[in-house]
Parts: C-alpha cells; structure tokens; sequence
C-alpha cells in the first residue's frame, strides 16, 4: 500500500507533541544564568528549576494512560498541547520563583504525557508496513524540538533584550502549542480505542480514509485482538519476565547515566566555565542540535539493517571516549578549545546509538500480554533516572568540576559490557520468536 495522505498528515500532528516535548526540554538551557540572577537561585535552587519539569514528566508519563483510555488519544493530546500553552505563557510572565515552578511542573506534565500518548496514537494509527517509520517521526520531532530550541535561544540572544530575555526565551513554545492544538482538530481518532470503545463503524471508516487496503480484515484483526487482550493479562513481576524487566528498566537507567539530559539541559553553563560568553554558547548550543538531528536520522536509516545491540555497543564506546576528554579539560583547565569538538562527537554517538534505540528496544523484549505494563516500566526508569541527576548535577558539578564526567564515562563503559554479555539482538526477529528467545513460556 502507498502511504496515503490522511495517514501521513496524522502521523506528522500526533508528533508534534514530540517536538513541543524536545523544545520545553531544551530551551531552560539558555535561561540558567538569567534565571539564578533575577531570583538569587543557589545551586540547588537551580537544579530544582529544571528538576520540577521532570517531577512533571514522572507524573505526566504515569497519568497519561487514564485519559488516553476514557476519552481517546487524540482528545487527551489537546489537553496536553493545552498544558504546553499554559506552561509557556505562565513561565514568560511568572511574577515569581514559584510561579516559574508551577508553571514548569505543568510544562512536565506536558512533556510526560506526550511521550507516552503521541507514540501510541500513531502506532494504533498506523500499517504494520508504515508503523516503525511513523512512530519514528515522534523521536525525529524531539531532537527537532530541541534543535529549534538552541536556535530560539541563540536568536532571542542576539536581540540583546536584556532583563526580559529569559521571559521571551521561555514564552516562545507558545506558539507552537497552539499550532498543535489546531491541528489536532483534523485527524481522526485512534481505530484501535473506537473499537475498545465498540464505535466498529467508526474505526472502520478511519481505516479506509487512512489508506488500509484490506481495512475490513485488519478491524477483525483489531476485534480479535482487542478481545484477546482482555481474557489473556499476566502479572508483569513474574519469575520468566525476569530478564524483559531487567532489559526494560537498565536501558532506561543507562539512557539517563550517559549524562545525556544533564548536558543538554546545562549546556549553556558547561560552555560558560570554559569561558565562553553567552552568545557564543548559544550558538554552539545550535551546532550540538544540529548534530543531534543528523545522527538521529543517520541512526533511523540504519537500525534495522545494523541492528539494535551494535549500535549500542559503538555508542557505549564513542560517549565514553568523548566523556573522558570532557572531564580531562575540566579536571585540567587546559585545551578547552576541544570542548565544542568533544560535545559534539558525544551528542553524535548518543544519538546513534542511545537516543535511536531506547524507546525501539522497549516496545520488542515484552511479550503482547504485558508490553503497555513494561513499556512503562522502562519508561519509569528513564525519567526517574532523568530526574535524579538533573536535581544533583548543577550542585556536584559545582563542587567538584570534572568529575560528573568522570561518572558518566565509567556507566557508559559498565553499559558496554552489560550490552555485550546479557543485551539479546531484536532485528529481524518477530514478536513471538523474541519471546521464544528469552525463554518465555
């Protein structure tokens, strides 16, 4: 089947959510020091700025299932693109510090649920053929997001906008929180949640306007399945789903020990105590998203053919490399001239390797009847993990300069051989033969 427009144009909506996702997470990066300046922030008061999004991206990944079961994907989508206009517009105009946070903890809520709710309206959306590539569109979006956030950043910058930047930095995701919630109006509903909710007719006609040329086969399929899912549900912390939990929640854990979001969320401050002006960070900052996104795509083309496990191991390899010479220019205060050089190879290998597979591996090792219990397992550890080190980083890099890089090379080289020695291959292999793989019953 070709990929009909309909189905193209829903796909691309349901993402954007991933790029409002990428924007809201990047974009406190050029705010820190303007931030800690007008509300006399410590350290500590820093990290818990940019904490409170993640607190809300717990809660937000968590909650997001309810509404997206009782009123539909799409319609909880709009809620969500809601709760971005809210944050943007109430961080650009927070009177004070707990107005930022409040403000931010709803921009989390956002950010959590969208990552949970855009993937799985497109995947239910979409053909077996199409679906890996459309739910890939959520991933590219993020780094979008983020890369249009550094380029914001790096253009309100150079506007020199003085004590009012920072509002203008932070408001600016507005606008596309509202482009999303429009949008939203013109694509359909899930097939899959009319049919749960038995709206059959319904869900028939999305699947012939969204191009399915056997659509009536494929709703019995969704009947079947659907019908299925209730009689077969088995508790997910069983003895034999020891090894799926295991894989489910280290790579979700190890995602966040790369030291991923604390550089891109503190990026502007790392390239500050190697003595670059505000400016010129911003403008670097716009070089490692552009790279995030090229090596995202570069990785997206090759994940099926190179397989999942490969890419993890030239990744472990590559960061921990880079990470080490991070924490040499720190730890010496010497050849900072390298550090853009070294971010962006690491951005580079997190993106091929990490930033591509994580949420790809997480949907494969569960077999059917426990894969949404899973999938929000691996996702918990994510953003508990992300949590934990955005709250602790600004703190232990201040005291101790380069040695969160130290920590970070050395997980990176831990995940290295825990990818070699347990991590399974899941390329080219179906479903029902991984769960044979992993010695389910």
């Amino acid at each position: 089947m070709k990929l009909n427009s309909h189905l193209l144009r829903s796909a691309i909506v349901a993402s954007l959510g991933g790029l409002l996702f990428g924007f809201d997470t990047a974009v406190i990066s050029g705010t820190t020091r303007e931030l800690t300046q007008t509300f006399h922030l410590s350290s500590n008061g820093l990290g818990f700025t940019v904490f409170i999004a993640v607190v809300g991206a717990i809660f937000g990944s968590m909650l997001a299932g309810i509404p997206g079961d009782r009123f539909g994907r799409r319609d909880s989508l709009r809620v969500l693109a809601v709760l971005y206009l809210i944050s943007a517009l109430g961080c650009a105009f927070a009177w004070d510090w707990t107005a930022l946070i409040v403000f931010r903890f709803i921009g989390g809520l956002g950010i959590g649920g969208s990552s949970v709710l855009g993937p799985m309206y497109i995947a239910e959306v979409a053909p077996a053929k199409w679906r890996g590539r459309l739910v890939g569109l959520f991933q590219f979006n993020v780094v979008l997001g983020i890369l249009l956030a550094y380029l914001s950043n790096y253009i309100v910058g150079a506007m020199q906008l003085g004590a009012a930047e920072w509002r203008w930095k932070l408001g600016i995701p507005a606008a596309p929180a509202l482009l999303f919630f429009l949008l939203l109006f013109t694509i359909p509903r899930s097939p899959r949640w009319l049919v749960k909710k038995q709206r059959v007719d319904e869900a028939k006609e999305v699947l012939r306007v969204t191009g399915e040329e056997n659509y009536e086969q494929e709703l019995q399929e969704i009947v079947t399945s659907i019908d299925a899912e209730h009689i077969a549900s088995d508790p997910l912390f069983s003895w034999k789903y020891r090894l799926p939990i295991f894989l489910a929640v280290s790579i979700g854990m190890f995602n966040q020990l790369s030291g991923i979001n604390a550089i891109l969320y503190y990026l502007n401050d790392i390239f500050a105590y190697a003595g670059f002006n505000k400016v010129s960070s911003d403008l670097q900052a716009v070089a490692i998203g552009a790279t995030n996104l090229v090596f995202t795509m570069l990785a997206m083309s090759m994940i099926d053919r190179v397989g999942r496990k490969t890419l993890l191991l030239i990744g472990s390899v590559g960061t921990a490399a880079c990470l080490g010479g991070v924490a040499a220019i720190f730890l010496s205060g010497r050849h900072q001239d390298f550090l853009v050089w070294l971010l962006v190879g690491y951005i580079a290998f997190f993106a091929f390797s990490q930033g591509a597979v994580i949420w790809v591996y997480l949907s494969e090792v569960f077999p059917n009847r426990v894969r949404a219990k899973g999938q929000s397992l691996g996702s918990f550890s994510h953003w508990f993990m992300n949590a934990l080190i955005s709250l602790i980083f600004p703190s232990m890099a201040a005291a101790s300069g380069g040695y969160p890089f130290v920590f970070f090379a050395a997980m990176m080289l831990l995940q290295f051989f825990v990818v070699l020695l347990v991590y399974p291959e899941t390329k080219g292999i179906s479903l029902e033969e991984m769960q044979k793989k992993l010695g389910i019953a």
